[in-house]
């Protein structure tokens, strides 16, 4: 199972890796096309409502409902049911997603301006970002789809292609603003209008990438539309608990952007960017551990197999931990190196810097709860079971806000990332207690021992990364670009070799597993 997984896994993680690393360079164009003043502001506040709606309704809510009761009709009744699941699904989806997005267009005015906070006063800011949101709204329906053709694909094991779609986005995104923004003024738009424009693509794109494989699978799209078919009815009880059993990341996110608005211009921009910088790691290790452990579970819920369940959570919380313990770590001991090569050109400033680093230090300790919750909360969803991950995400939820409004008086913006991370950690504590006792355990002493000895190792990495950094900071001054690379991954290497030595030393044994797969791939290639 472990050896599946990792496998699984590591597919996941390659295809997801591509696209977080086109997601980096989206970022990097960003910064240095708008910075991180009140235009990109206003597109980050823009893009919120119709994330916050995806992430609710369509990637968390489907993932958590659509996949298992998916899976299981393939396994018990066959691809043609499966199929016949998937088009009532779709259709139900371009339905209701519609409906949102129409409300949303028409609400975009009243939300906009209630997330204003210090730019309530300015008309234009204002206007400009109601009418972003309005353009990409219709980004909810296209991802939503893109979800459900990514669950069918991952149902039958098909990890790749689905992993990868999201790079379409960020393709989109970085053609648009090198293309398609210099031309908006010459209509007589803002520049931004770009930026958006570029969003619809992408999530286009998203499906466009996964039709193919899903058509070689043998699916057919029927226009056929029924909620009172059985299995829609048993992924619709699913879907509005499921969206509020996953909501306590965008909902805190949301609190956030609100939050943010107050402490000035480009508060909203330094989160944004801190968090997507933080949340690269929880794509390529934390997502494609949950992606490909989610159809095992869901099988083994079907079966009621609680002993499988028990080495399934297990091991993925093994495989998460000793793969994003060293990345919180890390981030934390490089946050101003690597926010500096990312994106410190043109219009995104030293001070810039400096903010988005600070912020990116507060969240890091959040990306163990993160990951944790991806792959804790389905598996009360593959036991039939939405009550409970609705109830703690709604204590979560409360828990953020009541951080959030403590410690933005005493941290300003810092303290909103840090008061996200906390909440994200309690959330997945929460639930994995719960889930514990509903399994019979989960080899907890493995993960308390694999937690014990990956935090040491980590430490003594984020030591040797620091002062290597500090000391080329001094010995290889200079802005050039190839200068801030040589001295980022110089540390980074350093650490690494600290980080192999001490878990050898340790004997993390499911660290070892993943380094030897790593270069059983490389010498594969």
């Amino acid at each position: 199972m472990s050896s599946k997984l990792a496998r699984s896994a590591g597919v996941i993680g390659i295809a997801t890796m591509t696209s977080r690393v086109l997601g980096i360079a989206r970022e990097t164009v960003l910064a240095a096309t708008f910075g991180a003043g009140a235009t990109m502001d206003a597109f980050n506040v823009a893009f919120r409502v119709p994330n916050l709606l995806r992430d609710l309704f369509a990637e968390g809510a489907m993932t958590a409902a659509f996949v298992p009761t998916f899976t299981r009709v393939l396994h018990q009744r066959g691809r043609t049911d499966a199929w016949r699941v998937g088009n009532l699904v779709l259709n139900a989806l371009l339905l209701v997603t519609g409906i949102l997005v129409v409300i949303g267009i028409l609400l975009a005015g009243p939300v906009t301006r209630l997330l204003a906070g210090a730019y309530k006063d300015d008309q234009d800011w204002l206007a400009l970002t109601a009418t972003l949101t309005q353009i990409m709204l219709p980004f909810l329906p296209a991802i939503a789809i893109a979800v459900a053709l990514m669950g069918m694909l991952n149902s039958l094991r098909r990890f790749f292609i689905p992993a990868l779609s999201p790079a379409m986005f960020n393709v989109a995104t970085i053609a648009c603003a090198i293309a398609a923004v210099p031309l908006m003024p010459r209509l007589g738009l803002p520049p931004v209008i770009g930026l958006a424009i570029g969003t619809l693509i992408g999530g286009l794109g998203q499906i466009l990438l996964q039709w193919p494989s899903l058509r070689k699978e043998g699916f057919r799209y029927q226009p056929i539309l029924s909620f009172r078919d059985p299995d829609v009815k048993d992924i619709l009880r699913l879907v509005g608990p499921g969206a509020i059993g996953v909501a306590a990341a965008p909902i805190n996110v949301l609190v956030n952007t609100y939050l943010a608005t107050s402490q000035g211009e480009g508060a909203v921009s330094w989160l944004t960017y801190a968090f997507r910088l933080m949340y690269l790691p929880i794509g390529i290790f934390g997502v494609s551990v949950a992606t490909a452990i989610l159809p095992e579970m869901s099988r083994q819920a079907g079966e009621h197999d609680l002993a499988g369940m028990r080495r399934s959570v297990s091991t993925a919380l093994r495989l998460m931990l000793v793969l994003n313990v060293p990345a919180a770590v890390g981030l934390i001991a490089l946050s101003s190196p690597i926010v500096e090569l990312l994106l410190e050109y043109r219009r995104f400033t030293d001070r810039d810097t400096a903010a988005t680093a600070a912020a990116l230090m507060f969240y890091a300790p959040g990306l163990l709860g993160y990951s944790a919750v991806k792959i804790i909360a389905p598996a009360f969803y593959a036991m039939k079971d939405s009550r409970t991950p609705v109830t703690i995400s709604l204590l979560a939820i409360a828990t953020n806000l009541g951080l959030n409004l403590v410690l933005v008086r005493v941290l300003g913006y810092r303290g909103l990332a840090l008061g996200t991370a906390i909440a994200a950690l309690l959330n997945a504590f929460m639930l994995l207690w719960v889930l514990r006792g509903r399994i019979h355990g989960f080899e907890g002493t493995r993960v308390l021992t694999t937690l014990t000895k990956i935090t040491v190792a980590s430490l003594a990495m984020g030591v040797a990364a620091y002062m290597t950094a500090s000391w080329l900071q001094t010995a290889l001054p200079g802005d050039a670009p190839v200068m801030r690379a040589v001295r980022v991954f110089t540390a980074i290497g350093s650490g690494v070799v600290v980080l192999l030595g001490a878990s050898r030393l340790l004997r993390i044994a499911e660290f070892d597993d993943a380094v030897a797969r790593v270069r059983t791939r490389l010498g594969a290639r």
